[in-house]
Order: C-alpha cells, then structure tokens, then sequence
C-alpha cells in the first residue's frame, strides 16, 4: 500500500521532526536522558518521604485479648497522610510451614486539638476481621490510614481478639509524609507547572500562522496533551495544605489518571491516524479508541474513589479486606487493558509494515516508537521497585520518577520535534510558489520532471543535495 508524497505533504504543517538530521535526533534522546538522570540525582540526594515513628509495647503472654493505647507524634498539613501500622511475631518450631490465621481487631480513634481537648474523629468502634499471613516473617498489617489530617494527634485503641498466645504484637510504628519532603514537593511541582506553562505556550506560537487544518495529527493532539499536562501537575495541588479536606487529593488523583488516559488514545490515535490521511469518521476513527480507552479511565477513577470514600467513613478499611468487591473491578480493568495493549500492537506492526518506506512517515514512525519504548521501560522499572517490594516506598526517587518527569520530559520531546521551525512558513510557502519552485529547474525538469521527486526522502536535505550534485556532474 503506497501514497502519493504530495498527498500526504499538502496540507500539513511542516514539523521540526523533518529538519534533524541524525546528529539532531542522538542530541535529543541524550538531552532526555540528561534531565532523567538530573532528577534522579536529585530524588537521590533528597528527603526520605516517609517519617516512620516506632513504638514497641511492653510483651505480654497472657489472655487472647489484648488491647493497646497509643499517641501519635505531633502531626501538622505537611505531613499529609497518617499510617499505623503492626508487627506481629509467631514463636515457630523446627517444623514451622506458613500459615494463616484470622482475627478480629477493634480500633477507636480519638482526635487531639491544639487546646489537647479530645475529640471522636469517629463514634463508633470500628470492628474487622484481619488476616495474617506469616512465611519466613508474619507480614505488615496495616491498621489505620488518614487520607487527610484534621488534629495535631491522634490517639488510637487498637484491640485484637481472637489471637492466639503464640502470636505477639512486636511493635507498631507510625508513618507520615516528611515534612520537608512536602516542602521540596511543592516547589517541584511549580517548577513543573511554569515550565508546562512556557512550552505550551511556545508551541501554540509555532503554530499560530498555520490554520488548525493544516495541523498533522501528531500536532493537534499535542494541543490537547499539554493542557492536560499542566493540570498533569496540578497547580491546585497547594490547597491540600491550606484545607483539611479530601478534595484537593482527590482532585490530584483525578488529573493524573486524565492525562494518562489521554496519552494512551494518543498512541491509539497517531498510529491508525498516520495511515489514514483522509477524513477520520467519528464513528468508525475515533469512537472504537474512546470507548476501550474510557473503559480504562472509568475503572480506574471508580477503584480511586470506592476507597478514597470507604476510608472516609472507616479510617481501618483496606482494598484487602474488601478483596470480593475488588476482584470483579479488578479483573475487568486487566481484560480492557489486555483489548488495549492487543490493539496497539496490531496497529504498530501494521503501520510499521505499510508505511516503513515511505518517506518522512518512516521517520515520524521511528521517533514515536524508539522514544515511548525508552519511556515505558523506565516507568515499569519504577513501578516494579516501588509498589513490588512493599506497599510504601521510603525513597524519593521512585515517589519523584512515578509522579513527575517522565512523562513531563516525554511530553516536551513530542513538543519539541512536531513544532514548525521558525523558517517552517517561509519554506512552505516558497515550495508551494510555482514562481519561486522554477527558478531552480532547468527546463528539463520542468518538462519531464526531477530524479529527486521520485526517490524517497528518509532525509530530505540530503536527498535533495545527492542529487543536485550529480545532476550538477552531468
């Protein structure tokens, strides 16, 4: 299957991407690996983001019920969040195999002011049924989150019933957000909210001389991506520190997961949208993406918000006592995102075998698909370290790489390459003058036409001057 050249260079504005020649595009890729690992250098030398407070209670060998009354450290907005979380330690023999075993924990929360007047955060006691699970070690119970902090302290009664006496609590430990790393996150997230700001701002400039319908694909969905990315960084992030509330979390989470989504039917649509060059139909274009891409996007913003809701009214609930619910949500999110990473597939190996020699597409192709492989192998490798090993990751560099500069730096690469250059206007219109175009031509050409016209361009500057020195020759 093949295409005219000039059909598919008509009516499109001309992108940087066409202008760099190989040099160009190692500097790229080299810059983006600069300013990965500046930020990781960064996430090295900073803060620890959790501030964990131990508290070993006295042992105690005696009934199954035990009860333990216990003060958190003094707590301000800048630590954001609050964990309590348990170590349980078995007396095991030589012939120990892993078990599990179920109990029931009771947990009253009580809220501290300023003035040290107590406060229910809740009335009622919260009653659950845990599951421990020891192998080697008994694993990490998670007693009680905060998604936000009303009080300075909190002090909590934590009761397990039904544990039998081989079973002892070793410790608790607290878990907070460090408030200095609060403070260096704000600062990053202005820092990458003005930078958002100033690129898309440059690339709307680049492109206020060329109309919207001459814009490439590539082109207008980076008008909708770095909006996006701007909200990406939430500006609205400071109120979080200002109100004691669970909006501005929810808010964060809810810009995230739009971009994210936004960049998956990106791909989608790039890579079907770069072979057909016609008019791309809503129904049959656009709607099949949207509904597999919205079915992601739903699942998603419903996990977030039936747990951020859930530990509103019981601060003890946990995805994992709720596994029943969780798992029809859960398997139904891994079957849409199996239909999407399918269907991404099928449409790079058919633009890769249709269009692999044709000229500029060939390149757009190429970039595309080298620079997003670069970026999803790094975010899996982050992912895996930090939510792999356990639940919460104390380094700075998987909280600052997950959140922050991946995506930003791949989002700005894009920027950089699909923008017009600053002379894009003047050589589009002087290529597309007869008057001027002819002046260069010999009358040979302008009869029978020019060898170079024919050939394909993988880069045009390069192609042309081959062939104006040996037409020269001759």
């Amino acid at each position: 299957m093949s295409f005219p050249l000039g059909l598919l260079h008509q009516r499109l504005a001309p992108m940087r991407l066409y202008t760099l020649s190989k040099r160009h595009f190692v500097l790229v890729f080299v810059v983006f690996f600069i300013c990965f690992g500046l930020t990781l250098l960064i996430g090295i030398a900073g803060p620890r983001v959790i501030d964990s407070t131990p508290y070993a209670p006295p042992p105690s060998h005696g009934p199954e019920v035990k009860v333990f009354n216990l003060s958190s450290p003094s707590l301000s907005t800048y630590n954001q969040q609050l964990w309590l979380t348990c170590i349980i330690q078995m007396d095991r023999d030589d012939n120990f195999k892993d078990v599990t075993v179920n109990f029931n924990m009771l947990v009253r929360i009580n809220g501290v002011i300023e003035n040290a007047s107590i406060k229910y955060f809740n009335k009622e006691v919260h009653n659950r049924t845990r599951t421990l699970n020891c192998a080697q070690q008994c694993a990490e119970i998670i007693v009680v989150h905060l998604g936000y902090l009303n009080y300075t302290r909190y002090d909590v009664t934590v009761t397990f019933g039904n544990l039998s006496s081989i079973y002892h609590v070793k410790n608790f430990i607290w878990k907070t957000y460090k408030p200095t790393f609060s403070q260096v996150e704000i600062w990053f997230r202005f820092v990458f909210v003005v930078l958002t700001f100033v690129v898309t701002c440059l690339f709307a400039h680049s492109l206020r001389k060329f109309s919207m319908r001459d814009w490439g694909i590539e082109q207008k969905w980076m008008s909708i991506l770095l909006p996006l990315l701007l909200l990406y960084n939430d500006p609205f992030f400071p109120l979080s520190f200002l109100i004691n509330s669970w909006f501005p979390g929810m808010l964060d989470d809810l810009f995230q997961s739009l971009f994210l989504c936004a960049l998956l039917l990106f791909w989608l649509c790039v890579y079907h949208g770069i072979r057909v060059q016609g008019e791309r139909r809503c129904l049959t274009f656009y709607f099949p993406k949207l509904l597999i891409v919205g079915l992601l996007w739903l699942a998603s913003v419903t996990l977030g918000i039936w747990q951020t809701v859930n530990e509103l009214h019981d601060p003890t609930y946990q995805y994992g006592i709720d596994a029943s619910n969780f798992q029809g949500m859960k398997i139904f999110f891994l079957v849409v995102a199996t239909v999407y990473i399918l269907y991404l597939m099928f449409l790079i190996i058919r633009a890769c075998s249709e269009l692999r020699n044709m000229p500029y597409v060939d390149l757009r192709l190429k970039f595309l698909t080298a620079l997003t492989f670069v970026v999803l192998i790094i975010s899996i490798a982050i992912l895996y370290l930090r939510f792999g090993a356990q639940v919460l990751q104390d380094n700075f560099v998987a909280e600052l790489s997950t959140h922050y500069h991946n995506y930003i730096l791949l989002t700005m690469a894009f920027s950089f390459v699909y923008s017009p250059s600053k002379n894009a206007l003047y050589e589009s219109q002087l290529k597309d003058n007869p008057a001027f175009s002819m002046l260069n031509d010999s009358d040979d050409d302008v009869i029978y036409g020019s060898d170079y016209e024919e050939m394909p361009l993988q880069n045009g500057q390069a192609i042309r001057a081959k062939f104006k020195e040996e037409s020269d020759s001759d």
